[in-house]
């Protein structure tokens, strides 16, 4: 092996890693239309009550499996068992395709905004289909050519990937110092006070988020904004001096990213009025980004003494560098996720546990007949959620609800396999945090308890509106999933294992 394959990651470089593999800009605006300001105690408590004891978990697994070819399977299957695992596994998996039907609905809104400076899709009408049923279909079509491109293999993406990660950097920078400039420029004055009578910087702008319950389940927000770190537990052999450089590292890397994330929600405050910009029906979860970026750019002219045609001009052109950036990023996360979640199942299961003919691979190594199944059942659930009845708000505001429940869900089956990880001596951990089996356990009892209860008031609070379909699809979902994995696992039971 050369030197320079050999070479091992320093603490800034884990720092980074682990920064640019977690952190969001667009939790950040997001966070902002829903909670206001009171977004930032929730983003510091999910550092601290979720992602350090959390990233300290996948580091010890990711230490002790470091040769294991199946993943977080591996993990549970040692841990506690392959049934346990494979419906952990599958879990993990089925929050991909639900991010999918996400994804593939909302990647117009970006799309909208580079080329018009604006979100367009909610007037969208063809055929007397209303916006949402339209974009439902555009969600069908690109799932499938999708489908059919990364099936071919996809090392072109790579070069979307990286452009859109450098213009997601430029887009943090805009925001954070755009933000703390016009503060300055305008003498300390803030759009969105932060003292006075009657302004409560903890309490909500948003109407819908003023009882407990809805306050409570936008803890999931907060949660899902740190969503990611499983790839740390991968990179503890690849450290220098790991047992003191990786806590360091994820510590450090807790506070940069949770501080982050405050500076940036609070930068948002610095220009943006909530009831003035953020209060219009056509303002979603989707496209606040852009909205907000748009409005950056409108503020930060005028401060800096343009006129009202320039400002709205900049304001157009944050909004299309915003969405540009953004659809790059997207489409490139896309391309990646749409076969890794499901190969990594493959390859980590036991044989025969899938059907056989899924579990092929092709020439190219890809498992083409699970992808199109794959495929036809993202297109299924797309269809079922557009043809709602809903105008696109209603719609994208269930779709990011029913992402984040189906994402955090497997957290919950990782932290409780971690406490019996702990207990098996036979089990080699050549790097570990937490020192003794007490401390496995008040970390597992702490990360699960969050995330069970965040994800709790999440499902409970639309039907406590009486939204009960919203209910039905965050809480449905992972339920039939996990009975969809069980049944797998009885027939491989019962046809193999007996």
């Amino acid at each position: 092996m050369s030197n320079n394959i050999a070479k091992k990651l320093t603490l800034t470089s884990l720092v980074l890693m682990i920064f640019t593999s977690v952190y969001g800009f667009a939790n950040m605006p997001r966070a902002f239309f829903l909670m206001g300001y009171g977004a930032i105690p929730w983003y510091l408590l999910g550092a601290v009550a979720f992602f350090l004891p959390y990233a300290c978990m996948m580091a010890e697994y990711g230490a002790a499996y470091k040769k294991e070819k199946g993943g977080i399977y591996s993990w549970m299957n040692s841990a506690v068992g392959p049934k346990y695992a494979f419906i952990g596994t599958f879990m993990w998996y089925a929050s991909y395709l639900i991010w999918q039907v996400n994804v593939s609905s909302s990647i117009w809104v970006p799309l909208s905004n580079a080329l018009f400076g604006e979100d367009r899709t909610g007037a969208l009408s063809l055929w007397g289909l209303n916006s949402t049923q339209i974009l439902g279909i555009l969600a069908v079509i690109w799932i499938i050519v999708v489908t059919l491109i990364s099936s071919r293999g996809i090392s072109a993406i790579q070069k979307v990937t990286s452009v859109g990660g450098s213009a997601i950097t430029l887009l943090n920078i805009l925001l954070i110092g755009g933000g703390l400039l016009i503060l300055f420029l305008s003498g300390g004055n803030f759009a969105q006070p932060v003292t006075g009578e009657n302004v409560n910087v903890l309490a909500s702008p948003n109407p819908a988020y003023q009882s407990a319950i809805s306050i409570l389940s936008f803890f999931t927000y907060a949660i899902f904004a740190y969503g990611g770190i499983e790839a740390v537990g991968g990179l503890v052999d690849q450290t220098e001096k790991a047992e003191v450089t990786f806590p360091k590292g994820v510590v450090i890397s807790s506070i940069v990213i949770s501080v982050g994330y405050s500076i940036g929600i609070f930068s948002i405050g610095c220009f943006t009025n909530w009831n003035e910009i953020l209060s219009n029906p056509n303002v979603n979860t989707a496209n606040v980004t852009y909205v907000v970026m748009n409005h950056l750019g409108r503020q930060l002219s005028l401060a800096l003494g343009s006129s009202d045609s320039a400002a709205l001009i900049t304001g157009n052109i944050f909004a299309r560098v915003s969405g540009l950036a953004m659809f790059f990023a997207l489409t490139g996360a896309f391309f990646t996720l749409i076969y890794a979640p499901l190969k990594q199942l493959i390859e980590g299961t036991p044989t025969h546990l899938l059907p056989t003919k899924l579990t092929k691979l092709d020439s190219r190594e890809m498992p083409m007949n699970a992808m199109i199944i794959q495929g036809i059942i993202v297109c299924i659930l797309i269809l079922l959620v557009s043809f709602g009845g809903e105008n696109a708000s209603t719609f994208f505001n269930k779709l990011v609800t029913m992402t984040n429940v189906a994402m955090t869900i497997p957290y919950m089956f990782l932290s409780i396999a971690f406490v019996f990880f702990k207990k098996k001596k036979d089990i080699q951990k050549p790097f570990e945090i937490y020192k003794s089996y007490t401390a496995a356990l008040i970390g597992t009892v702490i990360v699960t308890f969050i995330v069970g209860v965040a994800n709790i008031f999440s499902i409970v609070e639309p039907a406590v509106h009486g939204n009960w379909s919203d209910t039905i699809f965050a809480g449905g979902g992972p339920i039939l999933f996990a009975i969809i994995a069980y049944i797998l696992y009885w027939r491989y039971e019962n046809n193999y294992i007996k």
